[in-house]
């Protein structure tokens, strides 16, 4: 009930990790919002250059679940640290490959065609990362803190995030050829230091404990799946509002405001970075809100303030103020998505048995990324069909699913749940649970 030892160094640990992770996968997203429309499709046409850059990057995403049901199916057969070494390797390489690409105006049509395979291995990588860096802090944790420590890792995301940015910021005077190029070739260094800290992570004490019982399931993907479908079906909508939110919020707009001339990129990439430093402390303090009131009213506030934000969002950037852009990024960075995010480690990994946890969660995480990947490639097409009410209307959409999904999904740490398992610490502490789930 009160963690590991290790607690604290595998949460920084993964904390670190998923930093590592996310600025790769995420410096895409931004390169493709900025860069990528006309480095590696024809420039004629802007607004077909920017639609071939979306789908480029929906389709890292779409290769996520693969890499999820990888990742997670391996996780819960060998381990969850063989998969966190190994995704970050593999993403690693993948990056940094992606500097070295030739474009558009070297090779024609191959450069697009190069820079979708390198854009798979990173989707994959991506996938597998998730579940397993989330599942060892989980499992590490102390049961009263599990929202708090999962926070940790989750913010390693907008840590990412924040990076990434900076790195693009930083590379603007460099000129159009190698702007784009010198941060995913910075990824290198990263991934070292990654690969260093991650192998002296220990194993989590849970899956030692399945495997010492010879409780380890021989096929958590069927076992995940005729067992526990509707958790998967919940978390997937939860899910996707956080993701695909994100991906109108932040993506889009960001070249939103640069194609129409709202704002500049260096404006635009410096409301990111505040937004994003913002949200590593939100990320921490939501998870750590859910330790105590539980996890359902913050993600239900979450969702709620997501649908009720698509049509203030875009009057909100349309003004073009420095200052109104900034509080518009931060209020979809750190309010309507770090809200959720923060609230996902916990109440994902506890809805799903140790067994079959990292599958399950895994799963249910990663393909939501398939509707998340192509939204910016859709709020586009909304936007040339409407102006801007059409990707408005999209992330109230959004929104309302995550209402709905949220109410129908059971409370895992309540104060019913809490009562429950201080009742059991204090009377019979060793009768206490692995899990919540068992505890229900």
């Amino acid at each position: 009930m009160e963690g590991t030892e290790a607690r604290k160094r595998v949460a920084i640990g993964s904390s670190i990790g998923a930093t590592i992770e996310t600025y790769d996968f995420i410096g895409f997203g931004v390169a493709a919002a900025l860069y990528f429309n006309t480095v590696f499709f024809p420039a004629e046409d802007p607004l077909s250059g920017t639609l071939l850059s979306f789908a480029t990057l929906g389709i890292g995403f779409a290769v996520r679940p693969l890499g999820g049901i990888i990742g997670g199916y391996l996780g819960d057969r060998i381990g969850r640290k063989p998969v966190l070494v190994g995704s970050l390797l593999l993403m690693g390489v993948a990056t940094v490959l992606i500097g070295l690409l030739p474009t558009y105006q070297q090779i024609g049509v191959w450069a697009g065609f190069l820079l979708v395979a390198v854009r798979v291995v990173q989707g994959l990588a991506f996938g597998a990362e998730w579940g397993g860096a989330i599942l060892m802090t989980f499992e590490h944790a102390p049961w009263r803190k599990r929202g708090l420590y999962t926070g940790i890792t989750q913010a390693g995301f907008p840590v990412g995030l924040l990076l990434a940015n900076l790195a693009f910021l930083a590379s603007v005077p460099l000129g159009e050829q190698w702007a784009w190029r010198v941060p995913f070739l910075l990824s290198a260094v990263l991934i070292v230091v990654g690969i260093v800290i991650r192998l002296k992570v220990e194993e989590s004490p849970e899956f030692e404990d399945l495997r010492s019982e010879g409780e380890v399931s021989k096929n958590p993907l069927l076992e995940v799946l005729r067992d526990d479908w509707r958790n998967i079906v919940r978390a997937f909508f939860l899910r996707t509002t956080e993701t695909a939110g994100y991906a109108v919020t932040i993506t889009f707009v960001v070249s939103y405001l640069t194609s129409e001339d709202i704002s500049d990129r260096t404006t635009t990439l410096t409301a990111t970075m505040i937004a994003s430093a913002v949200g590593i402390a939100a990320t921490v303090l939501w998870g750590a809100l859910t330790d105590r009131i539980g996890r359902k009213p913050v993600y239900l506030l979450g969702t709620a303030v997501t649908a009720a934000w698509g049509v203030p969002l875009f009057l909100v950037v349309n003004t073009g103020t420095a200052l109104a852009i900034v509080a518009a990024f931060v209020v979809s960075y750190a309010v309507c998505q770090n809200m959720l995010a923060g609230v996902q480690g916990a109440w994902f990994s506890e809805l799903f048995a140790a067994r079959t946890r990292t599958t399950g969660a895994s799963l249910a995480y990663q393909l939501s990324a398939v509707v998340s990947g192509f939204t910016p490639l859709v709020a586009t097409a909304l936007f040339a069909g409407y102006g801007w009410a059409g990707p408005a209307v999209l992330i109230t959409f959004y929104g309302v699913c995550g209402v709905i999904a949220t109410v129908l999904t059971r409370e895992t740490w309540g104060p019913a749940e809490r009562a429950r398992v201080d009742e059991l610490a204090r009377t019979a502490p060793e009768q206490v649970p692995a899990s919540p789930l068992e505890a229900s």
